[in-house]
């Protein structure tokens, strides 16, 4: 049988990402093994503090392919974590335990060619330190990829944003027609390879209306101009007005809507779907998935958090 399992860094330790974790396996029923990175010690702390009770059987990174895996058990590789509590507060004292975490699964992902990765939420403030906009550009970085694209994906609409994490005042400096090329580009091949079909994307302009009483019109000067050039190949339409696109007689003429900057397209999803989405980075050498949501600190050890992002994230890799 071909090694295929799917791989998962719990991230920030002290998340809500454990609880949503446990909730899953006892949730789906999942035919690919899971391989989980994190800590022994923190795992037993966890699943104590929150009433679960999972065996646990302890993997060799470096012979992983030796093992026979299924889900009845959590398949963990093992990282160091002291710490006497189920949950503490999110700080910097996590940070090398998420870096080691992660080198570990690239390592991995390398060696034993792994196409299937999940990473729980980090805290941007602490981890990321402002050296990267978000995980997508830190996972992409270390796998020299350029062009990526985020990817908030449910079945009946996705989105996607040129610009990431930047503030807004530097949003119109970093949108040009290269960028939004190669995401349309992205976006028609995984839609094309892992579902079967071409898509319509709908892409909005940056400005109300798509209009604006400055010369330098992002709207008529970059978008336009992109779209009329990618329509002879792609099934692409726009600018379009970023304030009625998400009404329901509108959003379901397309597969996906492509804006210029991070809350133009997840704040309309997020009130639509709430936890029924996934983000998804195109352009790595393997499908990575993250569940839509953040650590959560306010909901940690309270038992109370919903486990659906992370449920479709591993179903959506279980059955590709």
């Amino acid at each position: 049988m071909k090694f295929d399992p799917i791989l998962i860094v719990c991230g920030e330790p002290n998340s809500v990402f454990s609880e949503i974790f446990f909730k899953s396996l006892l949730k789906i029923k999942i035919k690919k093994p899971i391989i989980l990175i994190s800590s022994s010690k923190l795992i037993k702390l966890q699943m104590k503090k929150l009433n679960y009770n999972f065996e646990i059987k302890l993997l060799d990174y470096k012979k992983l392919t030796k093992y026979k895996l299924n889900n009845k058990c959590i398949n963990l590789i093992d990282i160091n974590y002291k710490t006497k509590k189920a949950f503490e507060k999110i700080s910097r004292k996590s940070n090398k335990f998420i870096k080691k975490s992660f080198d570990l699964a690239f390592e991995i992902i390398k060696k034993e060619k792994i196409t299937k990765f999940i990473n729980g939420p980090v805290s941007k403030k602490y981890f990321l330190n402002k050296k990267y906009l978000g995980i997508t550009e830190y996972i992409s970085k270390f796998f020299s990829v350029d062009n990526n694209c985020m990817l908030i994906f449910n079945k009946n609409l996705a989105v996607c944003p040129i610009t990431t994490h930047l503030p807004l005042k530097l949003v119109s400096k970093n949108i040009d027609r290269k960028k939004i090329t190669k995401k349309i580009k992205l976006i028609d091949d995984f839609y094309k390879q892992k579902l079967g079909y071409k898509p319509k994307i709908a892409v909005l302009g940056l400005n109300p209306h798509c209009e604006s009483i400055l010369n330098n019109n992002e709207d008529e000067k970059i978008i336009k101009p992109t779209i009329k050039k990618l329509a002879r190949k792609f099934r692409v339409f726009g600018p379009l007005s970023a304030d009625t696109i998400f009404l329901k007689n509108n959003r379901k003429k397309y597969d996906v809507i492509i804006g210029m900057y991070h809350d133009q397209v997840l704040t309309p999803i997020k009130t639509l779907y709430e936890y029924d989405a996934i983000n998804i980075t195109l352009g790595l050498p393997f499908i990575r998935i993250s569940p839509d949501h953040g650590p959560n600190e306010k909901m940690l050890g309270k038992n109370l958090s919903n486990p659906l992002s992370l449920v479709r994230a591993i179903n959506f890799l279980d059955k590709s």
